[in-house]
């Protein structure tokens, strides 16, 4: 026990570094940016007004643009230290505000550049466009390159992704990176702050590597090596409930995966249809040597035909993933919190993290008892390990709430308090559909409950 809380000690260390270091490293490229602009007389164009100040901010706008697009990739890159230290959905989220900010930026700088020719050259705008782009080195591959973009980001509207299924979204959204692709001749041939610098050189190249080279080593290499190390293969499928069944997969020295409780994977089933869609599950059960298993509600995509797959079909894997574990932890305390097949990992957590008797709760949402599923193993963890479960099932309630109709004689704060009167001194593990975990959340806080001690993970795109 003392080395697994020396081990934990030190993981959250290196999370806190890497944290640190990530943050430090985004801020620093801006900045960077602004100090070779500045340095190339950038500012003393603006000063000059007219064309000149137009092109100048026209370059700016790009630089800073092209910064904020590879940050975006980076964000996705699944670099385990930065991903371990902030969460995938969290680098999702920014990964999108990211995006929306270059875009916008690189219209401006397509836009201003236009604009200042244009005044320049004492032409018409649709002339300086046609020129730009069929004349100068690079402008027609970037044309293309921005206009899969702009593809990217209407796709990446929140009404756009609710028409397209997810491998659609998916597949068309990997088009950003051909996009980034073609921009790069425009940059290297055109670019006068690329060409006339050396250190802005030094910067642009060592930026373009470290993203192309983290894409290539943790999206494809990593997953690839570890798929082939650890031979995943399915050994059974087993009905839960009704609409809910678990896929056992076996593999070898399956503890060298740095895998925890909490955590989820990318899976890819080796049937001869869908083989090239991943989906994400968490892990339902602690990893085990020779063992890993995942629990799907049978309503999601592809869901039927994992149902069906066969003993002996090969697996690949990206991950694990995720900060839904014992190294977010800060009280001896906790409290489980989870609703549908959100009980997954908390099912996990529950019995692989370290508690004494009365020290964990588990609280599980569903609206009838016959969607509550792996109850039998939680019943049988809390008996083993002193554990408090608590099933709350029935219909929802008219009003906004986590809890189920039968208790709304009761506000979601005092009903929170009377199952866990203590829970402003636990941690909080939540895990369900995103609405739900928001009314929680509001609960925990009307609760008191820190922010701090509030851990939760979502599967969006």
């Amino acid at each position: 026990m003392n080395r697994r809380r020396r081990d934990v000690r030190r993981e959250r260390a290196r999370t806190r570094w890497w944290a640190v270091l990530a943050a430090a490293g985004a801020a620093g490229g801006v900045a960077a940016i602004l100090a070779l602009w500045w340095h190339d007389g950038g500012l003393s164009a603006v000063a000059a007004g007219g064309a000149t100040a137009l092109t100048s901010l026209g370059r700016l706008t790009g630089l800073v643009a092209a910064d904020l697009l590879l940050l975006q990739i980076f964000l996705m890159a699944r670099v385990p230290w930065v991903e371990r230290a902030y969460g995938q959905d969290r680098l999702l989220r920014w990964h999108r505000y990211v995006g929306f900010g270059s875009f916008w930026l690189m219209l401006a700088h397509v836009g201003l550049t236009i604009l200042g020719y244009a005044a320049d050259g004492h032409v018409d705008l649709m002339t300086e466009s046609w020129d730009l782009t069929t004349s100068y080195p690079g402008m027609l591959l970037a044309v293309v390159g921005t206009a899969l973009l702009v593809g990217v980001v209407v796709l990446s509207v929140r009404a756009g992704r609710r028409r397209m299924r997810y491998e659609s979204w998916h597949l068309l959204h990997l088009y950003a990176y051909l996009g980034v692709g073609l921009a790069l001749p425009h940059q290297l041939w055109t670019g006068a702050d690329f060409v006339g610098s050396m250190p802005a050189r030094v910067y642009w190249w060592s930026l373009y590597l470290v993203c192309a080279g983290s894409v290539l080593l943790f999206r494809l290499a990593l997953p690839v090596w570890r798929s082939h190390r650890h031979r995943l293969r399915v050994c059974q499928v087993r009905w839960e409930a009704p609409g809910i069944f678990s896929v056992y997969v076996a593999g070898r020295d399956l503890h060298r995966l740095p895998a925890s409780a909490g955590q989820f994977f990318n899976w890819r089933f080796l049937t001869r249809t869908g083989w090239t869609r991943a989906h994400p599950y968490s892990l339902s059960a602690a990893p085990h040597r020779d063992l890993l298993r995942i629990t799907v509600r049978a309503g999601g995509d592809d869901a039927a035909r994992i149902a069906g797959v066969r003993p002996g079909t090969r697996v690949l894997i990206e991950g694990p993933y995720g900060r839904l574990t014992e190294v977010v932890r800060r009280r001896r305390r906790v409290l489980l919190l989870g609703a549908g097949i959100g009980i997954t990992p908390l099912r996990a957590l529950l019995e692989e993290l370290p508690y004494r008797p009365g020290e964990a709760a588990l609280a599980y949402r569903a609206s009838t008892p016959e969607d509550l599923a792996l109850h039998r193993e939680l019943d049988v963890i809390a008996r083993r390990r002193g554990a408090l479960v608590h099933y709350l099932t029935g219909p929802a309630p008219t009003r906004s709430s986590w809890l189920p109709a039968s208790l709304g004689h009761l506000s979601d704060r005092e009903a929170l308090l009377r199952l866990v009167p203590d829970v402003a001194e636990r941690d909080v593990y939540l895990c369900g559909p995103p609405s739900w975990m928001q009314a929680v959340q509001l609960t925990l806080r009307r609760a008191r409950v820190p922010a701090r001690q509030i851990h939760c993970e979502e599967f969006v795109w």
